[in-house]
């Protein structure tokens, strides 16, 4: 693919849908495989300037990113990208045991053999700033540091407890960790500065982002890079803001193209894993708009009788959509809801809930012939689209008001849902009226 611009793969769908968006919607025209894709499949994609495989690593083992994320980074480096991108979440929640981001950093760093590793994560659009190596985020109207915040750190699996970033991926990582803060990255003398940031070092560079003009010189420096070795980087969908700023500069890609609305189906099938108050507030305010929200017991889902326990959701979910309504089918209602505790004493459990979570709604989607669903919750996204039997996802309708949630085309072999419209929603994100949106496919 001659062409390529950048190769990524997402820590989870959610994360590598907001990529996908951020680039399409901005004339890269992309392609999200849910795995390495045959060569049949690539094919069908060899217009794209960016191509993203979707993974699982933010909530897998640094034992698991080690058998995984090795051959995934070398497959994608030998499509010979000019940037080739470990996208992370913009909360960049992440332990030395879970999701361990320092740790896919040294994986990359060794396959892509460069000296260092450049990392952003402020990303203005999403409402994520970085400061003097400090991480704040958004959350109903206001501005939160990292540690701070009303959600994530109090995350069920990955809390954030360390708002500065150099001292969290020492954590995770012998690698050191330096900044090119916000008084460097805009100064006259920038690449200099930065020059002698990389020059000798041998491990992370963290780049601030707090505005458009910290993003803009950001990118430029990223891409500037490139040419001396650091192909290989590490970051939010920040990284694809920034850049996306220095391919214009240098006319490498076209104007904003027009997505058409897809307008409105009858019937919407949403599951969701998310313990999210976000989530919580989405749900209450979708079943005030008509949806049928329907309570499924986690436990019940992992435990010895789960397929009796999928028959009985599947089967409430199909009375509802037979009756012409659409369908919440959901495993919590808010963090007060929230059995991680209990789910967590069985092994592997948080997996199989969200391949459960999948199962059930391929059923929904096969029996009911529907063209249109939602998944919520990032981790449940990751596992549960697989069971979908999905090979790809395109960009359908980007969702600018509440980006990183795009409704998106999927591509396979399996009938029912090759063409299905899909959103996969993380649990931060999205307005309250989310589902109502993705059920009338209007973009605001």
């Amino acid at each position: 693919m001659p062409n390529l611009l950048l190769s990524y793969y997402g820590d989870d769908f959610t994360g590598s849908t907001d990529v996908m968006e951020a680039l399409a919607s901005n004339g890269v025209p992309t392609v999200l495989f849910l795995g390495i894709p045959s060569a049949a499949m690539l094919e069908r994609f060899k217009d794209c300037r960016a191509i993203g495989v979707a993974g699982t690593s933010r909530s897998e083992t640094p034992e698991w990113m080690d058998e995984h994320l090795t051959p995934a980074f070398a497959w994608l480096k030998s499509q010979g990208a000019g940037i080739c991108h470990y996208k992370v979440c913009s909360t960049f929640d992440s332990s030395p045991k879970v999701g361990n981001i320092g740790r896919a950093i040294e994986i990359g760093k060794m396959l892509f053999n460069q000296p260092v590793v450049p990392v952003i994560v402020g990303a203005p659009q999403l409402k994520r700033y970085t400061a003097f190596g400090h991480l704040f985020a958004a959350y109903q109207g206001r501005v939160f540091r990292i540690d701070r915040h009303p959600v994530m750190s109090r995350h069920p699996v990955t809390p954030m407890d360390e708002a500065d970033l150099t001292v969290h991926l020492s954590k995770q990582t012998s690698l050191p960790v330096s900044l090119a803060d916000l008084v460097t990255i805009v100064a006259a003398d920038a690449d200099e500065r930065i020059d002698r940031l990389v020059k000798g070092d041998d491990g992370i560079l963290l780049m601030d982002v707090d505005s458009t003009e910290t993003q803009a010189a950001a990118g430029r420096q990223l891409w500037r890079l490139k040419n001396k070795g650091g192909s290989f980087v590490a970051g939010s969908s920040g990284v694809e803001y920034a850049l996306l700023n220095a391919w214009r500069d240098e006319g490498l890609i076209g104007p904003k193209p027009d997505f058409q609305q897809p307008g409105k189906v009858e019937r919407l099938a949403v599951v969701s894993g998310s313990v999210s108050p976000t989530t919580e507030r989405q749900i209450r305010r979708a079943v005030a708009d008509g949806f049928d929200g329907i309570d499924v017991d986690p436990l019940e889902l992992v435990g010895e009788d789960a397929e009796r326990a999928l028959e009985k959701a599947a089967n409430a979910g199909i009375a509802s959509l037979k009756e012409g309504r659409s369908v919440i089918l959901h495993t919590a209602l808010g963090p007060s809801a929230d059995r991680g505790g209990d789910i967590d004493r069985i092994p592997g459990a948080r997996h199989r809930l969200g391949q459960a979570l999948g199962i059930l709604l391929r059923r929904l989607i096969e029996q009911e012939g529907l063209g249109r669903a939602v998944i919520a919750g990032g981790d449940t996204s990751s596992h549960a689209l697989q069971e979908l039997r999905v090979d790809a996802l395109t960009t359908l309708l980007p969702l600018p008001q509440t980006p990183g949630s795009p409704l998106c085309t999927a591509h396979g072999n399996h009938a029912p849902t090759n063409g299905l419209q899909i959103a996969l929603k993380g649990g931060q994100v999205g307005t309250d009226d989310y589902f109502a949106q993705i059920r009338d496919g209007r973009s605001s």
